[in-house]
Order: structure tokens, then C-alpha cells, then sequence
């Protein structure tokens, strides 16, 4: 009892210092925003120019020409950069994260961004940002509300810079991992791995121009996506954000996908993407996921890294205004092995010089600098094979790889000082500054940056999108399994059946068929559940929380939940619809079961529809499932559909016109 009480005194001191550090940066973080809002000044008057009305951003009383919507960019640009301090052209080579009120009001004083200890304020007047990943959501409205305070701060700025808000996927029907949120109103879509099993470049480029505008009506003016990775290891824990495993199909889709939130040419109307994650994050040795030191490396058994870089040399085909190196490290592939964001090799050598890009290069999150509160280290930098160099020598050996923008810092200090200190050129930071402020301003955004609360509700409104969304659900699910029950597949169920659910809402359910509350009174069973995972030892705190949503692990079922479904599908016909966020090792389960539906992202809605035949199921494996775990370990990471005898192929689906039938992978 004595070492219990001990260990609980240690936790509560522990407790309590980090509460005191928050509190303490709290306070500190008020005061910035205090200090940081007195220096701002008024908003831009305007001034007519031929006929139109034109924003004065640094209020001297004229339109200078990169005020002048008349001028080229180019001269805008250079217009703008000669009028820049050092520290105002630092502000926008950074990406934090950002949070917003429910309400649509500005988050002041701590979490105003992700980086504790300062809020909306001091980020953007007093660090001089202008770039932002959004990272959570509330409604339509409350959103455009929120974005329109937000660029109305900046134009009170000395140049009246707009700021660019960026986003993870906000579309699915369940937030997948960290790195994706749904905003109240949008339309609601498979997931890209769901897409892909659609096999229809044409839906895609309909999702990314549906998505343009419900994106645009609130504000969100860059996509953080598409993943172009090749989800040749199975195990990857990033699996359902990718467009599958082969760099035939992923690279259709990703052409699709950039070509329906760009438009034909980047303008005002598009949505710029930010195509990741450059040259491939899907060949992780082991499976396991790179924001941990534990997967940082990247591994090419099978010598294919050339397949990897498919999928973006159509991105870059297409246009994609960005690209994202993953935080991997290509062990043995280029003439270091250190972090893509680190690789000079990676960025100016394939990048730049063997694809020809100019785009913005932007680091995956958090490459630099730590998290920490106080004293108290939160996050691990994701700064493989360059630990030992000091921040200041880590942003210049980014710099120096090609790096023009750097996601998840939010410090400006040690830029700005390495550029004072003459270890990287003030000519340097332009290099990327051009790229930058090109974008702004082909957005249009140094125009009228402003949206509407009233269009962005009834955007979001539109039913056409949200059946649009629906109607992509059910065409992504796959139908693996549809074995006969009393000489007849048990797929479709009929409107009499007596249906036991679990995972599906009850209340959804009685619209299709009479739902049971036992197992024993029902004709059939209905099992939602999700494809497994094993939790992966535990690091710092921000570590313990990342390890929650990045699935990683063993594929298969075990313990209780493979008990449990056998016994259900040993008393009754069961039909099992399973979310394959990556795949899943499904041998021991399908041998007990009716049926089986792999699903993508889908409300219990579209799964029923498809269970009762009010649709039928068209989608096909865009990877393959393997047999064991044993044929897991023996495949190689960086090489499509290669593991032995899989249970279910790549291109496997089964439909109700001829379910007898596997039709697997005719179309490899």
C-alpha cells in the first residue's frame, strides 16, 4: 500500500507541474495577443482604378502594383517582396496548425494554434504567419464567419498579407486517422481507398469539384492532399488515405482528383492541392508509420522504387500547385539516408531537376522543432537522421534540399536568425517566397479574400452533392463473400428477414427489415466492425495520443472479438460488413461467415442499401487481402500484391447478377 500511495503522490506532482506550465504559458500567451493586437492598424481603404475598386493594403494612399490586380503576378510578386522585412518573408514560410471557436470566433491566448503558448493574434500580427492548417471544424457558416475575422486581422497588418487556410480531408464518413475531420454540412464520401474501389477516374474528378466548392465556400483555399503513396505494405497504418497499391490505377485517380479541386489551371476558382507524400510513403519497413521514430525507415526489398513515383509524376502532369515530402527516411536509395524533408537528393535532384516542379515544397508537420510545454517534451521532431544538428542547422539543411515552406512550426526566431547570422541568403528565402506568393495571389486572394456566411450554407446545403456522396458509397463497397444459404447466396437480404444487428443503429436497421433484439429470435445476423490493429508501444505523450489513430500491427482477429464472431456465425447466417481502413487478414472468420462486405467509409445507410439489394455492389479490391500473417512478413514492402495465395486478390469483387463467380483480379 505504501509504494501505491507513493506512486499515486509522484503522478498527482507530475500532474500538477504540467498543469503550472500550462497555466503559466496561458497567462504568458494572453499577454502576446494583448501586445500583438495594439499594433494593429486599420483595414485597407479602397481606391478606384479603372472602374473597380481596389484594396490599399498598406494604406499609403496609392494601389501599388501588388495591390494592382491589373499587373502580372510576377511583378506583383516582385512588388511585394522588395516592400517585405526578413521576419514578415520568415511568417510565411511557416504552416502551423490552427483552431478556431464553435461559435466562429478567434481562439485568443493558448490553442489559438497548435503550438502552445500563443493565440490567433500574436500568430498572425506579431509572428507574422500566413499560412494555416485548420484542425478542427464546427458548421458551414460558423466557418466562413471564422475565416472572414481571421483575413480581416491580416489586412489591418502593415501590408495587409491575406492568409491561405489549408486542411487535411474533411469528406469522410468517420475520421479515419489524426489527419482528418469532417466539417458539419459536407457532403459525406468514401474514403480515397473507397474512390479507388470504384475505379472511376470520372467520380473522383466529381468528388475534388464538389469538394472545391464546399472548401471554397468556407474559406479553405488548400487541400493537403491527395496521398499519391502506393499502399504496397498492407501494414501501413496510412493505408485508407492512399488510392491503393497499384501505380497504374493510383495514378489515374490522382490525376482525377487534382485536376477536380484545381480546374484546368490554378485561378481563382480552384483549390490548390498539396499532393503527398513525395516520392511514396507507403514502402514503411514493417508497416509502421513514419511519425514515430520507431518507423522511420523507408525499405525497397524488391528494388521498386521507381513504381512509387508514378502516381505524382501524374499529379505533377496535372498540375498539383504543391507537393509534400513524406518524413521517411528511403534507406539506401539516395547518397544519405536522412528524412525526405532533409534530402537534397529527394527535393532538388528528383523534384525540382528530374520532374521539372517549381511548385511549393512543404514539409510534412513538425521536421524541425519539438513540441514541449515548459519543460516537458510533448511531441518527438520527426527529424530523422539529422538529430544532431541544431535547429538552426536543421532549417538550413532544409533549405539547402529544396525546402520552401516548413509545416507545423510556428517559431520564426530561429529562421530569422539563421538568415541574420548570413548561414542562408536573404536571396534564398525569396527563392520560395516567389513560389508562395505565386499561389496567393493566382487564388486571387490579394484581390478579395472574403467569403459569403448565406453561399456557404446553401453550398453546403446542396442535396445534389450529398447524393452524389452517397451514391460513391455504395459503389465503393466491395462484396467478397455471398456463400447459400438454403440453396440461395444470402446477399440480398429481403424486407422479412428477422435481422439481429451489432454495430449498425437499430433504428436505421427497422427501415430495411425487422430487427430482433437476440440473436437467437433472428433469420440473420448483421456485424459492422472494423478491420484490426495492434496498439504500438508508447513514447512521449504526443506519442501515446498519435498511437490511437494510426491503425498499425498485425492484421488479423484474435482473442475475445474472433471469438465472438465465430460463435455469432456459428449460431446464425451472418453477414459481416467490415471497414477496411487497411487490410485485413480475414481466414479464420470467412470460413464461418455468409457474407462478407469490405466497406471504405459508409453510413449504415449505403451498406444497407446494399444488403437488402436496393443497389447492387460494383466495387473492387484496390488492394489485396492477404491469406496469413505469415504471408504478411514474407512480402516486401515497397511491392504491389505480391504476398502468397491471397485469400481475396487485388481487383476481387463479387455482384448479385452472377455472385457465384469471383472475378479475381482478371483486370491486374
Amino acid at each position: 500500500m505504501k509504494l501505491v500511495r507513493r506512486l499515486v503522490i509522484g503522478l498527482s506532482a507530475a500532474v500538477a507541474i504540467v498543469l503550472l506550465a500550462i497555466a503559466t504559458v496561458v497567462l504568458l500567451a494572453a499577454r502576446r495577443d494583448d501586445t500583438a493586437m495594439a499594433l494593429l492598424g486599420r483595414t485597407a481603404p479602397k481606391i478606384e482604378v479603372d472602374g473597380q475598386r481596389v484594396r490599399d493594403l498598406n494604406k499609403n494612399g496609392r494601389i501599388d502594383p501588388y495591390e494592382d490586380p491589373r499587373e502580372e503576378i510576377e511583378a506583383r510578386v516582385d512588388d511585394l517582396l522588395a516592400q517585405m522585412t526578413v521576419e514578415e518573408k520568415v511568417g510565411l514560410m511557416l504552416q502551423p496548425m490552427i483552431f478556431m471557436e464553435k461559435s466562429g470566433r478567434l481562439v485568443d491566448g493558448w490553442g489559438g494554434a497548435f503550438l502552445p503558448g500563443y493565440g490567433t493574434a500574436e500568430a498572425i500580427v506579431g509572428r507574422h504567419i500566413r499560412h494555416f492548417n485548420l484542425a478542427n471544424a464546427s458548421t458551414c457558416r460558423a466557418m466562413a464567419e471564422w475565416h472572414n475575422r481571421v483575413q480581416r486581422m491580416a489586412e489591418r497588418t502593415r501590408l495587409g498579407i491575406p492568409v491561405t487556410v489549408s486542411t487535411d480531408p474533411r469528406h469522410g464518413v468517420r475520421n479515419a486517422i489524426a489527419a482528418s475531420v469532417y466539417t458539419e454540412g459536407f457532403s459525406r464520401w468514401p474514403e480515397p481507398l473507397g474512390l479507388a474501389a470504384t475505379r472511376d477516374p470520372g467520380l473522383v474528378r466529381r468528388f475534388g469539384e464538389i469538394a472545391n466548392r464546399e472548401y471554397r465556400a468556407v474559406g479553405l483555399r488548400t487541400a493537403l492532399h491527395p496521398m499519391a503513396d502506393l499502399a504496397t505494405e498492407p501494414r501501413w497504418g496510412r493505408t485508407i488515405g492512399t488510392f491503393g497499391e497499384d501505380p497504374e490505377l493510383a495514378s489515374s485517380l490522382v490525376r482525377a482528383y487534382v485536376e477536380g479541386f484545381q480546374g484546368e489551371e490554378v485561378g481563382p476558382e480552384s483549390v490548390l492541392c498539396m499532393t503527398k507524400h513525395f516520392p511514396g510513403g507507403g514502402p514503411q519497413e514493417d508497416g509502421l508509420d513514419a511519425h514515430f521514430s520507431y518507423g522511420r525507415n523507408q525499405a525497397y526489398p524488391a528494388g521498386r522504387f521507381e513504381d512509387h513515383l508514378l502516381p505524382f509524376e501524374a499529379a505533377i502532369d496535372a498540375g498539383t500547385a504543391q507537393i509534400m515530402p513524406y518524413y521517411g527516411v528511403p534507406v539506401g536509395q539516395t547518397s544519405e539516408d536522412v528524412a525526405m524533408g532533409y534530402n537534397r537528393d529527394v527535393i532538388t535532384g528528383l523534384l525540382r531537376e528530374r520532374f521539372g516542379f517549381d511548385g511549393v515544397v512543404c514539409t510534412d508537420w513538425q521536421i524541425v522543432v519539438p513540441v514541449t510545454v515548459g519543460p516537458f517534451l510533448i511531441l518527438h521532431a520527426r527529424d530523422f537522421g539529422v538529430e544532431d544538428l541544431s535547429i538552426p542547422e536543421r532549417y538550413a539543411k532544409a533549405l539547402d534540399a529544396g525546402v520552401d515552406q516548413f509545416g507545423g512550426e510556428a517559431d520564426p526566431a530561429p529562421l530569422v536568425g539563421v538568415v541574420r547570422s548570413g548561414a542562408v541568403r536573404e536571396a534564398r528565402l525569396d527563392e520560395s517566397l516567389r513560389r508562395i506568393l505565386r499561389d496567393k495571389f493566382r487564388l486571387g486572394l490579394f484581390d478579395d479574400p472574403y467569403v459569403d456566411a448565406e453561399t456557404a450554407v446553401e453550398v453546403c446545403d446542396e442535396p445534389a452533392s450529398h447524393e452524389a456522396g452517397a451514391e460513391a458509397q455504395r459503389r465503393s463497397i466491395v462484396l467478397l463473400q455471398n456463400e447459400p444459404i438454403e440453396e440461395a447466396p444470402v446477399l440480398p437480404l429481403t424486407g422479412d428477414t428477422k435481422l439481429y444487428v451489432e454495430g449498425v443503429d437499430p433504428s436505421v436497421a427497422a427501415h430495411y427489415a425487422t430487427v430482433v433484439p437476440s440473436l437467437e429470435e433472428a433469420d440473420v445476423a448483421l456485424l459492422r466492425v472494423a478491420a484490426p490493429w495492434v496498439d504500438q508501444p508508447p513514447g512521449t505523450i504526443g506519442d501515446r495520443i498519435f498511437n490511437g489513430f494510426f491503425h498499425q500491427g498485425d492484421l488479423d482477429f484474435r482473442d475475445a472479438e474472433l471469438e465472438h464472431l465465430q460463435q455469432v456465425a456459428r449460431t446464425k447466417p451472418t453477414v459481416l460488413a467490415i471497414y477496411l481502413d487497411r487490410p485485413a487478414v480475414l481466414s479464420d472468420v470467412a470460413q464461418y461467415t455468409a457474407g462478407i462486405l469490405a466497406h471504405f467509409g459508409a453510413t449504415d445507410e449505403s451498406i444497407l442499401d446494399i444488403a437488402f439489394g436496393r443497389d447492387v455492389p460494383t466495387g473492387k479490391l484496390p488492394v489485396e487481402l492477404p491469406s496469413s500473417m505469415e504471408a504478411v512478413r514474407a512480402q516486401n514492402e515497397d511491392e504491389p500484391y505480391d504476398s502468397e495465395s491471397p485469400l481475396f486478390p487485388f481487383g476481387f469483387g463479387l455482384t448479385y447478377q452472377d455472385a457465384s463467380i469471383a472475378k479475381r483480379g482478371e483486370d491486374r
